[in-house]
């Protein structure tokens, strides 16, 4: 075989290899681009890749607090957000030529394409310099809006066009649209049309003519370089130009678009702006950019944060973030006519001493929570004097103070009776006791106390130290004690170790103390039947639409803590405290009071726990550092009639509940039994039915024999020093 002939066959077989090189490549890319394209097409066809319902549900969005106001109607007390104002609006409120702006800026052929226009993807494949821009129709740029993928990439692209084809698919051109003109970023924090016309127009989104909805859709561009409150001058540059694209593709006519670009355009920061002309919502979007809420909505901001920790495990900042970019609806459970009457009484400082700090010079300050019965917390104020800041300190739900005597009730009057350890009218001994070495308590008059026998309801009224003392050291004991305030009344903060000895539980000494809204829960046991209800500030939690309950204390159960019995002698007792002091209040006097006073150690807090049949409270005053009052009558006394006397007027008569297992008897006053028809000094008390003390018969024996009681209170007396000494 000659050179030339196995030249030419050895020319042939590379001529074949490559040719089946080639047509392997070109059947590898048919079956790869076949299948590609077999599962773009599956994918474009198939289930829902974006559920515009779910996320027009659940985006990031403006959160709501309402309220009902006097009629029970619902009202908007705050809006809540982060850096992104966001609200969505349905498109038929919606201003017609919004789309159309943006039609003819962003998407002119909207209308024709079907997710993806194609003449506008084959320009930018001649021009590849520009992939990534001006490709994108209205309906990928809301892709991108809801994925927040905005990387410019072949791959990123490709997604976007097949979930845009697939978003077409299932929804409608009006669907499309509305949730677009919902999600884009209109610059100044503004996510939405709505909340950009009512910050750059004042005005609402369904009220824009032609000439604003074009100023609103040049922005879209680049949100600074054309914002109109920035830059309006590069806005109008714009905005003419969208005008003239509107008339030019029909959508509006030649007398629209005369009088659009003759229009004169007022922005809220031009010194044409009007406030007054908006109408009432804007002016309240105006009003709440720059308002400082009540302490109520910062306490119903809080409670939301703490139950969406609790009852979801969300991070304290993941709790926050729904808060403020989560669309909610929350429902406060605050009345508004009464946390106006606190707000007034605690910034004008009404009927509170004229008082100056011996250090800095400062006022004093105080705290108040009013509740209901059965939880719900009506009115708060964590400050007397302004409020200047929104989540300021909040000393009604955040201060924890010492609360003094008022913790008597809740740490030995009321678990002694529940345990059926003394009756209305038992008596015991008004002297200290031996307590580490010494005689201890005293009292409020500095004394160790009479020496005599007195009767619970003579404890109480005159806020003895030396009874309670007595009672828990030997009747109660310290474990049960502090059993009933954490377990029962729930004051969860105290200290099990440094907190279960006599002096914090008979004089309330804590380490960390109480709180407002705290004492006013537990006092409410005293006036409902003896249920602890958790003290709550909004009814619900819902999601921006209103479809999905978040949380809810709609049916806030109360917890059975003590008896229905002694819930009934605790409120009978506490309503022969003496009140007589803080003022006459015509109206709250119309109605029965019970109430405990607390004064701290060196008189740096003071304290009242209070309740009528409507409503309880419970009130601090003291300086935020310690420092003594000196005040002879107890400041949060007079606060109370105050506000009580306000809030009860007009209110119908109405009594504290009672127990069907309690009677009314007349009790000898100097054995503390059931009176008998000799004892000749006697008193009214309610008595559990099961447990009623015996009758006296030898009261008059008894009182005739004062010399040998007085000897005998002598020995007993001597008894205890000595005691005190020895041990």
């Amino acid at each position: 075989m000659s050179r030339k002939t196995k030249k030419k066959k050895k020319g042939g077989k590379v001529k074949a290899v490559i040719l089946a090189v080639f047509l392997s490549l070109i059947t590898t890319c048919l079956i790869v681009g076949g299948y590609v394209l077999l599962k773009s097409l599956e994918y474009i066809n198939g289930d829902l890749a974006v559920n515009l319902d779910e996320y027009k549900a659940n985006q990031n969005q403006t959160s709501f607090i309402y309220a009902n106001d006097s009629d029970g109607k619902p009202v908007e007390i705050a809006r809540l957000h982060g850096d992104e104002d966001r609200v969505w609006v349905d498109i038929e409120k919606i201003s017609p030529y919004i789309p159309k702006a943006f039609i003819a800026l962003e998407d002119t052929r909207f209308e024709l394409h079907h997710g993806v226009d194609w003449y506008r993807i084959g320009g930018v494949i001649l021009k590849p310099s520009q992939l990534g821009q001006g490709g994108s129709t209205i309906t990928q740029q809301l892709i991108k809006n809801i994925t927040n993928n905005k990387e410019v990439t072949i791959k990123r692209k490709y997604y976007e066009i097949l979930m845009a084809l697939n978003l077409e698919n299932h929804y409608d051109k009006n669907t499309i649209m509305e949730a677009y003109l919902n999600t884009l970023y209109l610059g100044s924090g503004c996510y939405g049309v709505k909340t950009a016309s009512e910050k750059y127009f004042g005005k609402n989104v369904s009220e824009l003519n032609a000439a604003e909805c074009a100023c609103l859709a040049s922005i879209t561009k680049y949100p600074t370089k054309y914002n109109p409150l920035l830059n309006p001058e590069n806005n109008k540059t714009r905005y003419m130009y969208c005008l003239e694209q509107m008339k030019n593709n029909g959508s509006i006519s030649m007398a629209e678009y005369t009088q659009a670009i003759n229009y004169e355009i007022i922005l809220t920061n031009s010194e044409k702006y009007i406030p007054e002309n908006a109408d009432e919502d804007i002016k309240k979007t105006v009003e709440e950019e720059n308002k400082i809420n009540s302490f109520y909505v910062d306490y119903v901001i809080d409670s939301v944060i703490d139950d969406l920790i609790s009852e979801y495990g969300y991070s304290k900042q993941q709790a926050t973030n729904k808060i403020y970019y989560g669309g909610l609806k929350i429902y406060a459970a605050v009345d508004l006519d009464i946390q106006e009457t606190l707000e007034d009484v605690y910034i004008n400082r009404i009927n509170f001493p004229t008082l100056y700090s011996k250090q800095d010079g400062s006022l004093p300050q105080s705290a108040m929570t009013i509740m209901d019965y059965s939880g719900r917390v009506v009115a708060i104020v964590g400050k007397a004097g302004a409020k200047t800041q929104n989540r300021t300190l909040n000393r009604a739900a955040d201060s924890y103070r010492q609360p003094g005597s008022t913790i008597k009730p809740l740490s030995t009057y009321a678990p002694a009776l529940d345990l059926d350890l003394i009756t209305y009218s038992s008596k015991e001994k008004d002297y200290a006791i031996a307590y580490k070495g010494s005689l201890w308590p005293h009292n409020v008059d500095k004394s160790l106390g009479s020496g005599s026998n007195v009767t619970m309801e003579y404890a109480i009224k005159k806020s003895l130290n030396t009874v309670p003392a007595r009672l828990i050291n030997e009747k109660i004991g310290v474990k049960n004690s502090l059993n009933y305030l954490i377990n029962k009344f729930h004051l969860e903060k105290l200290d099990e170790t440094r907190d279960a000895d006599l002096s914090p539980l008979a004089t309330g000494a804590f380490t960390y103390g109480t709180t407002t809204v705290k004492m006013a829960a537990a006092y409410a046991t005293f006036g409902n039947g003896g249920k602890y209800y958790k003290p709550y500030s909004y009814y619900k939690v819902t999601n921006s639409q209103g479809t999905e309950t978040i949380l809810s204390n709609e049916n806030n159960i109360g917890e059975q803590v003590i008896s229905e019995e002694t819930s009934d002698i605790m409120c009978e007792l506490l309503q022969t405290v003496d009140t007589s002091y803080y003022g006459t209040g015509s109206n709250v006097r119309k109605f029965q009071i019970m109430a405990k006073t607390g004064t701290t150690s060196s008189d740096c807090d003071r304290w009242f726990c209070a309740g009528t049949p409507y409503y309880v409270t419970s009130i601090w005053f003291g300086f935020d550092y310690k420092e003594g009052l000196n005040q002879d009558v107890n400041p949060c006394g007079k606060i109370f009639i105050t506000v009580f006397d306000r809030i009860h007027e007009g209110l119908e008569q109405k009594l504290f509940p009672k127990s069907e297992l309690t009677v009314q008897k007349r009790y000898c006053r100097i054995t503390g039994k059931i009176a008998g028809s000799s004892c000749y000094s006697t008193g009214t008390g309610w008595y559990k039915m099961d447990n009623i003390p015996e009758t006296c018969y030898y009261c008059r024996s008894h009182s005739s024999s004062s010399s040998s009681q007085s000897s005998s209170s002598i020995v007993g007396t001597i008894s205890d020093i000595v005691g005190a000494l020895t041990n």
